[in-house]
């Protein structure tokens, strides 16, 4: 069977024209009226040009830099450090007042600063870029070996007054290099999905370290367990395709009882032990192509088999392998084996780091929705539980509703926070969607549009990166104001 390549998502119809969002944030007056939020509509078409385009992987830089990084932020007596990498560009730059755009890094090893939407604009405004690895994440690790004692600094707090110190550090060494004092330079931080809620975090936390932030698909607000995710899924695959979807997991379920070793055989996936295990990797691989964006990789497939009379759990199992094989939206076996999980020195470490953040922190278990449900019912709370249990011991159990009260949940109060989010994507239902009058945020709505297309990095990156930058120039007569 040939590799699987994702086609680019269908195109819908352009709602509105281009707006603006960054003339609010780098007006050169700092006492402008803001307005009482934005509720900003695009369609998928004005962002997608293609997938896997030729200027997607360009990198500006991959020349490492590194500084001394607090560990633990809240030890009056523990000064412990680690070296912390991140990339700088700076050739846009326009010394000594141009903006700085911080990139939040998120949970995956940083390799450098490639092309995007923000280096477009930051020609057009002559900002400086930097990029910061997160800490534990590639080679910011303060310890070889990532047992669950080790990973006691591994939180979004820690990671965000990472940012603070950090923009403190580069200002500093900003200055210095261009011979300038007590120069504040308006720094603006951006992430996408985990980096974009950290990007709001830090607005929230640090407003009087930045101008503002942009914060795509944002994992802004913490759940316990997050049934809207395969609600949204449902919905996003239609129909048909979510019919088919839940016919395969009933037969997987079978199968699991009468022979469960030659059902794992079937799908390439053997080694995953615990049955549960192996469910959540079935239900992931379909619903992490439609989380972003890719409907007809995986349901073209399987709704032509089930009109073709093919074996659609055949159909189903070609797909996980070749997705599994590749990596293809990150679905790998290792993600879904406790197992290998919970060894402390294994290969892909990101695996592990990431669980621990859902473990201990913020939750975003899949569980099953109690009606029409795609994933199976045996992957409720007590499944979640357990897997964190088994990976990282007892005691190891996320506070959401902690986490909500530090951030402010569905009351989160930072300001000028440009929200993006697409019609198709689960996470919408955990970033902000509505702005406030004394508070207010951006408001970005695109129909159409999956997980994070505006920030997606290589290889999923879109071509016309130019028409991203565009679209946000400045049209005042576009604007809707709630």
């Amino acid at each position: 069977m040939a590799l699987l390549q994702p086609k680019k998502p269908k195109r819908k119809k352009e709602i509105l024209g281009a707006r603006s969002l960054f003339f609010f944030l780098f007006s050169s007056s700092s006492n402008y009226d803001e307005p009482q939020g934005l509720l900003l509509l695009f369609s998928s078409s004005t962002l997608f040009q293609c997938l896997h385009g030729r200027d997607a992987c360009n990198m500006l830089t991959e020349k490492e830099n590194w500084f001394d990084q607090n560990l633990d932020h809240f030890s009056p007596t523990d000064h412990s450090t680690f070296k912390q990498r991140y990339f700088e560009y700076l050739g846009y730059y326009k010394p000594p007042e141009g903006p700085i755009f911080l990139l939040v890094g998120g949970e995956s090893e940083q390799i450098g600063i490639g092309k995007s939407f923000y280096t477009e604009l930051a020609e057009k405004f002559g900002a400086a870029i930097v990029s910061i690895e997160h800490r534990y994440y590639g080679k910011s690790t303060p310890y070889k070996e990532l047992t669950t004692e080790n990973l006691k600094y591994l939180s979004s707090k820690q990671a965000i007054f990472d940012l603070a110190v950090f923009r403190q550090y580069y200002q500093e060494l900003l200055n210095a290099k261009y011979n300038v004092s007590e120069t504040e330079n308006r720094w603006f931080v951006i992430g996408g999905s985990y980096s974009g809620g950290l990007a709001a975090y830090f607005r929230l936390k640090f407003p009087h370290l930045t101008c503002g932030a942009y914060a795509s698909s944002a994992a802004l607000i913490a759940i316990y367990n997050f049934t809207e995710y395969d609600q949204q899924i449902g919905t996003t695959a239609g129909p048909e395709c979510k019919t088919v979807l839940q016919e395969i997991t009933h037969l997987v379920d079978e199968q699991l009882n009468s022979d469960r070793q030659s059902i794992k055989e079937l799908f390439g996936a053997s080694k995953i032990d615990n049955d549960d295990d192996f469910r959540f990797l079935v239900a992931d691989a379909a619903a992490l192509s439609l989380q972003y964006g890719f409907h007809d990789f995986v349901c073209d497939l399987l709704v032509n088999a089930k009109k073709n009379g093919s074996d659609i759990l055949e159909a189903y199992a070609d797909y996980v392998k070749n997705v599994a094989n590749q990596g293809i939206f990150g679905v790998t076996l290792e993600y879904y084996d406790r197992l290998y999980l919970k060894d402390p020195t294994s290969g892909n470490s990101a695996y592990r780091l990431w669980w621990f953040y859902i473990c201990s922190e913020m939750g975003y278990f899949l569980v099953a929705p109690q009606n029409d449900s795609i994933r199976s019912t045996k992957l409720d709370e007590r499944y979640n539980l357990d897997f964190c249990k088994d990976i990282f011991g007892e005691g190891v159990y996320p506070d959401s509703d902690m986490a909500n009260t530090y951030y402010g949940g569905r009351k989160f109060a930072g300001s000028r926070v440009i929200f993006t989010n697409g019609s198709q994507d689960p996470c919408r239902h955990i970033s902000k969607q509505t702005s406030s009058k004394d508070l207010p945020s951006y408001m970005v709505e695109c129909n159409g549009c999956a997980h994070g297309i505006d920030v997606l990095g290589c290889p999923y990156a879109p071509e016309d990166t130019k028409g991203i930058a565009n679209f946000l120039s400045f049209d005042p007569s576009y604007v809707e104001t709630n």
